[in-house]
């Protein structure tokens, strides 16, 4: 359908060019024709070129044309009352030269606006909708919450560090998915639901962020993944999750990922070898004569020759680390 309205663009590009150059001898109707061709088919290049930043992009131009149309009646009409001017533009023997002053002093002045909105836009903010045109100052691109993250709740409590200051996006689709959840005949189910929306209220009653909720639905899309995928790409923002497969799934489409895990792991005390912990030893390991314990951020902590001191607080060396999929895991030794 995309490609359909490209080619019916460039044709009518290209009828326009004709239309314009026939009455020229020195430019003929079929070099307008191609020059207009040539110029509708760059235009679509860069729509396919930028296609993540072309909804905003539009909105710009939409606006500056609109403007630009405004300021050249205008204009035409403020020239056309000096006497001099209006006799030589509507000269009979160039009955086309009103039409193509006209024409140009139109597009002159869209071109200003949209000029002047593009190097303003620091000031100005176009909804397409949420799409917020980039900030030179860096304000960074907005985050859309998916299911998992907003179930998880952690989000919330970062948001409450101020660390995070750029829009947050909740998409419609999200919303119904979460309604369904808590409106589950499973228990377990029902309780995370609520604990969503409970932690969605307590999004949008916060001042610190700018809470929205997108309408798009997206219907020839199958699955709320793939929908958060789209969605990102077509406003050009970030997907916030704790979903591991939606994660690589997004990155192999270009899209950028926050995973709140990654987060938590990042921000954990760091541990090196040699260093002296006190754990209290919970059970008994995998190994004869293992304990484990764990740190208060959650980081598993394998105490050899503690099995026998479950219930204890140990003082440990750590004698080794191992970084795995799931985490940290630190491997100790009594002091």
């Amino acid at each position: 359908m995309l490609h359909a309205i490209r080619g019916i663009f460039i044709l009518l590009a290209g009828v326009i060019g004709y239309w314009i150059g026939a009455p020229y001898k020195d430019v003929g109707g079929w070099r307008g024709f191609a020059a207009g061709v040539t110029a509708a088919a760059g235009v679509a290049f860069l729509e396919l070129a930028f296609a993540r930043r072309f909804i905003a992009i539009i909105s710009v131009i939409m606006f500056g044309v609109l403007i630009g149309f405004v300021l050249s009646h205008f204009l035409i009409a403020a020239l056309y009352l000096i006497p001099a001017i209006e006799s030589a533009v509507r000269n009979k023997d160039s009955p086309y030269l009103a039409l193509h002053i006209e024409f140009s002093i139109t597009f002159l002045c869209s071109f200003i606006s949209v000029i002047a909105i593009l190097h303003t836009k620091d000031d100005l903010k176009f909804v397409i909708p949420f799409v917020e045109l980039k900030r030179e100052g860096g304000v960074g691109k907005p985050l859309i919450l998916d299911t998992s993250v907003v179930i998880d709740g952690r989000i919330a409590d970062i948001i409450a560090t101020r660390v995070i200051d750029t829009p947050l996006i909740i998409p419609r689709f999200v919303l119904d998915e979460l309604q369904q959840v808590a409106d589950s005949s499973d228990k377990i189910k029902r309780a995370r639901g609520r604990r969503g929306l409970d932690i969605l209220n307590r999004l949008r009653a916060s001042k610190i962020v700018d809470i929205q909720v997108h309408d798009a639905q997206l219907p020839g899309v199958d699955g709320v993944d793939s929908k958060l995928v789209r969605l990102a790409k077509m406003v050009d923002a970030r997907v916030v999750t704790t979903d591991f497969n939606l994660n690589k799934v997004a990155q192999v489409q270009g899209v950028e990922v926050i995973n709140i895990n990654d987060i938590a792991n990042a921000l954990r005390p760091v541990v090196i070898q040699g260093e002296k912990l006190t754990v209290k030893i919970m059970k008994t390991g995998e190994s004869p004569g293992q304990g484990v314990g764990y740190l208060d951020d959650g980081t598993m902590v394998v105490a050899e020759d503690c099995a026998g001191r479950i219930g204890q607080a140990v003082e440990l060396t750590v004698s080794n680390i191992l970084q795995t999929s799931a985490g940290r895991l630190i491997f100790g030794r009594p002091a």
